[in-house]
């Protein structure tokens, strides 16, 4: 295995694993919540108005609507008994292996350089090829399946930059090893040649990127430098996005010597992949281009173990690979993980987090309780994978520990013929008749493939660990808009919809591979799209009632309104703890509140009934792609924490219309409650008074959107028209 560690060094393990402080306690804390939820159930049940009197079903909607959140709520719990954190030992993983650390090949998947711009994803390149990391075992691979020269031309670009890049980031240990995100920071410089080598650096930098965006303007590459590369030549007029050949490009061979830096030290394999496509052929999205890079990366330099990332992800901790490899070459327990999971962070982010992207709560506690089964979920970026658990391979029981994985004999091969030999593996027809998308690789067939890829792993026996470093692996770039947030999330939902009910559902396809709390743990994800029913019960039907004096719940003087109190409290109480203990501000958590309320009421709302309109071929599964690229004013609003709307969608109607409902009811319902307070109408309608309030407390920035404001960011006067209208006549609905 190529150790050079003896004695009880030898021994120790790579990396420990420790439960989360306060789990006996919390515990505890849940069963008393369970308990609350119980008696909330008991007295729906013995207080069923009878039939033909007013609200009866509005009273047993309410009730299924609470058996489904009870029923998520208990799910959720699964992964919270279950959280452990993971800590890798670096220092002894260089003692024991020093020079025979394995090779790694680092995948980047980009689709289309006017939403994904190519200086954005040449920033990650950068970033990966700058890892302290022996360059002779590092290969970078850039997947673009939009076939675009201009992507082509800018990695070009970074693989000159490099050259300056890296020896720089070795010399001063900098951090991040993106030069965009690095440049963009304020430094305070006391070491001159430090300061000489930076703003000589940046200039470059600068001019590179003025390059880059100069050829982007003009929409192609001037012939003066097509003529200086000869991978220009594969592109002709008949090269069009959705209809073009395979491309495999070797950029930089790091196999050879003479490829160095200006330091003289040795560059990492820098290889540009654009799979075949055409219009006749399904290219299955971010999987068929992973897919590629695999069998490509095989003929190149067939690495045993592969982090993908995303473009907009780069790299913030430049000893990531080492900590990983801890866990991967660990002789008692890394032979069994085909994947480890880091959560993903963003470089963007609002102080208050105001569309809740940051997901503090989930990276910390819930992905750390699926880590605790050994189900880590794949997220689709900042993964590190054992090469053979992508292959389709089952874990061999009889392990014996080896992680070394011969290159298929390119040492005496030349670029050009490792190029021709890789490229036919990226081409469309080379999958037919395969396992590759059913058994091999990433699975096609769902948008969110790289959780279904995951769990299809971890049924062949594979376990996968979830790591959470103090300092950020990985940084990418957060929606700055609402609209792009809630299209994220329509795919996510509609993904994880498909697979609650296709044959891989966890329950089915994983019974008696994962354990019972895992699959559990993975349906707290697949039910996003089916809790909008219970969210949009909740937020519509309450505030009708109150508008028209039902009564939902029980009066404050009842013994049965100390369970709703309690549940309600204790949850709300434990999620601002655990959002504060994870860094959030109170702020952040009422801000994912909201949004929690948005997601469920419009992106899961819609998740669903594609996935229903898929299901009756009305349609067909698509694959968005968020735009990283903002103007000036969306983003100096998002820097200020205002809400965009500006554009006319249907789900802005949908919360528009909800926010006005419930603002009329609240109005209503004061009203009425003042004009009956001789019949304790208070006493009977203030829990759903309070309901009411919070949801108008939390529509806040949607009133401001819809009445105050009048920036581009606001909420279109045409939706306000509307929204009045189908709020107006959902008051006149009768409650039955």
């Amino acid at each position: 295995m190529g150790k050079e560690g003896g004695g009880e060094e030898a021994l120790l393990p790579l990396f420990e694993t420790k439960e989360a402080r306060f789990r006996g306690a919390y515990k505890v804390f849940a069963s008393t919540v369970f308990v609350g939820i119980c008696l909330i159930w008991v007295y729906r049940l013995t207080h069923i108005p009878r039939a033909g009197e007013q609200g009866r079903w509005a009273w047993i909607g309410m009730f299924m609507a609470e058996i489904l959140f009870s029923l998520y709520w208990i799910f959720t719990q699964s992964c919270r008994f279950k959280v452990v954190y993971n800590y890798p030992f670096k220092e002894r993983l260089s003692n024991r292996y020093k020079d025979k650390l394995p090779g790694v090949d680092i995948f980047v998947c980009t689709a289309d350089p006017k939403i994904e711009p190519p200086t954005l994803v040449i920033n990650t390149i950068l970033s990966t090829m700058s890892y302290n990391y022996p360059p002779e075992m590092l290969s970078i691979y850039l997947s673009d399946d939009c076939g675009s020269e201009l992507t082509y031309y800018a990695l070009l670009e970074a693989s000159s930059f490099s050259k300056h890049w890296i020896p720089f980031c070795k010399k001063f240990n900098v951090v991040p090893r993106s030069p965009g995100a690095f440049f963009a920071q304020q430094i305070d410089v006391q070491d001159i040649t430090y300061a000489q080598e930076w703003l000589a650096l940046k200039k470059l930098y600068k001019e590179m990127e003025d390059r880059i965006e100069s050829a982007i303007e003009m929409g192609k590459i001037p012939k003066e430098l097509k003529d200086q590369h000869k991978g220009f030549s594969e592109w002709n007029s008949n090269v069009t996005k959705q209809d073009h050949q395979s491309i495999v490009q070797i950029i930089i061979d790091g196999r050879d010597k003479k490829e160095v830096d200006i330091g003289g030290q040795r560059l990492p394999t820098l290889v540009y992949m654009a799979r075949e496509k055409r219009p006749q052929w399904p290219h299955n999205f971010k999987a068929g281009a992973m897919n590629a890079l695999i069998r490509v990366s095989a003929y190149i330099s067939n690495a045993p173990f592969i982090l993908n990332l995303d473009c907009d992800m780069y790299v913030n901790d430049a000893d990531t690979i080492q900590e990983a490899l801890c866990f991967f070459m660990d002789e008692k327990r890394g032979h069994e993980i085909s994947f480890l999971q880091f959560p993903q962070n963003y470089d963007n982010i609002t102080k208050n987090d105001i569309y809740a992207c940051s997901f503090s709560v989930v990276n910390n506690i819930d992905l750390a309780g699926l880590g605790g089964y050994g189900a880590a979920p794949y997220c689709g970026t900042g993964c590190f994978h054992r090469r053979e658990s992508l292959t389709g391979k089952v874990h061999p029981k009889d392990h014996s520990g080896e992680w070394i994985i011969e290159a298929k004999n390119n040492t005496n091969k030349t670029v050009n013929e490792l190029e021709e030999a890789s490229k036919v593996t990226a081409n469309c027809s080379y999958e037919r008749d395969t396992q590759w998308g059913k058994k091999m690789g990433l699975i096609y067939g769902c948008p969110v493939e790289d959780l279904l890829t995951g769990l299809a792993i971890q049924c062949r026996d594979w376990k996968s660990l979830y790591y959470n470093p103090e300092r950020k692996a990985f940084l990418g770039v957060a929606p700055t808009t609402l609209d792009v947030a809630l299209i994220q999330h329509k795919r996510w939902s509609e993904g994880l919809f498909q697979i609650l009910f296709s044959k891989y559902c966890p329950f089915i396809y994983g019974h008696g591979k994962i354990k019972l709390g895992a699959q559990m743990g993975y349906c707290i994800l697949l039910f996003w799209a089916p809790m909008s029913f219970p969210a949009l019960y909740y937020v519509i039907i309450p505030p009708l009632c109150l508008l028209h004096g039902i009564s939902l719940f029980p009066q404050v003087k009842s013994l049965w309104f100390l369970p709703f109190a309690y549940v309600f409290v204790a949850d709300k109480a434990c999620g601002i703890v655990e959002a504060l203990s994870c860094g959030d501000t109170l702020k952040a958590w009422w801000n994912w509140q909201r949004m929690s309320v948005i997601r469920r009421t419009t992106s899961h709302f819609f998740g669903l009934i594609e996935n229903i309109r898929r299901q009756l071929g009305l349609s067909k599964t698509k694959f968005a792609i968020t735009a990283k690229v903002v103007t000036e004013d969306v983003l100096k609003r998002y820097e200020q924490e205002v809400m965009e709307f500006g554009s006319s969608t249907i789900m802005f109607t949908i919360i528009a219309t909800l926010a006005l409902l419930n603002l009329f009811s609240l109005i209503g319902g004061i009203k009425k409650i003042v004009q009956n307070l001789e019949f304790n109408a208070l006493d009977q309608l203030i829990i759903q008074l309070i309901l009411d309030l919070l949801l108008v407390i939390i529509n806040i920035p949607v009133y401001q959107a819809l009445f105050i404001r009048n920036d581009k960011g606001c909420i279109p006067s045409s939706i306000l028209f509307k929204s009045l209208v189908l709020a107006s006549l959902a008051c006149l609905m009768p409650i039955i």
